[in-house]
């Protein structure tokens, strides 16, 4: 495939300065065939300004990692909502790439799955790309970075999945995540490699079970056999809900070291340091392991879940001084076993 079609969704909630570094870097790559659709999450900031700001080429956008280049603006931004009914979209098929931002404004927060399938649904309906690369807004790329996914995307064709190479923003030699596996006795994704100095020891493509949501290459005709993720997920475990799907059409997922690019972590959600992070760490834990882990495994889980239902939220409050992750710990434990008592099955869902 020459040049393959490539459509980037963004997405934005209160965080206009992370995007803005996020644009200006990927509007600076040297792939010749990509559009950049932004979805805002019904941000409560001055995100929109900003960003508008950002396009018209009177804001100038700071970083450690690129020359701010103002040759490339203004750039063209076309503004919709959710529906996108607007007709003028239907005139812009073409390559778009340097000089056009789709900016799609939603009415209220739905959250990182429900907002990037709204980024998808238009690209879909628009575009018809090759493939769509889901990328945080807290990222900074390297030019070749889309390059090398594609390349390697086009070659493989058992592949539907791809990731980069990931690097803390801050320790731009330290290694976040050279692809991801899924522990299933911690319940969790673990990310391979994470805090080693990079040398060399993570630069062989390989197949691994789950690439991070951060910077997540999807061929579009994975999509339309397994549709798009899961939007009860909300925050957290959507990728690799995602990725399993696809596993079970028969497509598997590559990490691509030669793609670079550097990562803030947990900007929006927090982790389980934050209340709102925790509360979806833990409400979306069980809904996953629920859907798809083992019977022994499930089991595994349970018996763990229920020795720390104790001690865990109150080394985290203690820890972390913030007696508010003891509530969102509950709240998410409660809302966990509600949603897989009465909206799901353990065999009908898997």
């Amino acid at each position: 495939m020459d040049n393959a079609r490539v459509s980037i969704v963004i997405l934005n909630w209160n965080g206009w300065e992370d995007t803005i570094e996020c644009l200006e870097s990927l509007f600076q790559i040297n792939y010749p065939n990509f559009d950049v659709i932004l979805v805002d999450n019904a941000s409560g900031d001055d995100s929109l300004e900003k960003i508008k700001k950002y396009c018209s080429g009177n804001l100038k956008v700071e970083s450690g990692f690129f020359k701010y280049n103002p040759e490339n603006k203004p750039i063209n931004l076309l503004e919709y909502t959710k529906e996108f009914d607007d007709p003028k979209v239907h005139m812009k098929k073409e390559n778009t790439n340097r000089d056009q931002l789709i900016l799609i404004k939603n009415d209220k927060n739905v959250g990182f799955p429900g907002g990037n399938n709204i980024g998808m649904k238009f690209a879909l309906k628009f575009f018809n790309p090759d493939y769509i690369l889901l990328l945080n807004n807290d990222t900074v790329v390297e030019k070749n970075f889309l390059g090398e996914l594609v390349r390697n995307g086009d070659s493989e064709g058992d592949i539907g999945i791809l990731g980069p190479k990931i690097y803390f923003y801050d320790k731009p030699n330290i290694i976040w995540s050279s692809g991801c596996e899924i522990s299933w006795k911690l319940s969790r994704g673990i990310q391979i490699g994470t805090n080693e100095l990079d040398n060399g020891q993570y630069d062989t493509k390989k197949q691994v079970e789950y690439v991070s949501g951060s910077a997540f290459l999807i061929k579009s005709e994975v999509i339309k056999k397994i549709g798009l993720m899961d939007e009860n997920y909300f925050l957290y475990f959507e990728e690799s809900d995602w990725t399993l799907r696809t596993n079970k059409r028969g497509y598997n997922t590559l990490y691509v070291p030669q793609s670079k690019i550097w990562h803030k972590i947990s900007r929006s959600g927090g982790g389980i340091s934050n209340p709102i992070g925790l509360y979806y760490i833990t409400r979306n834990r069980w809904i996953f392991m629920n859907k798809w882990a083992s019977n022994k495994d499930y089991i595994i889980f349970i018996i763990y879940q229920i020795i720390s239902a104790i001690i865990f939220p109150i080394f985290l409050s203690i820890y972390y001084a913030n007696l508010k992750l003891f509530k969102a710990y509950y709240f998410g434990l409660f809302d966990a076993i509600h949603y897989i008592t009465f909206k799901t099955s353990r065999n009908s869902i898997k």
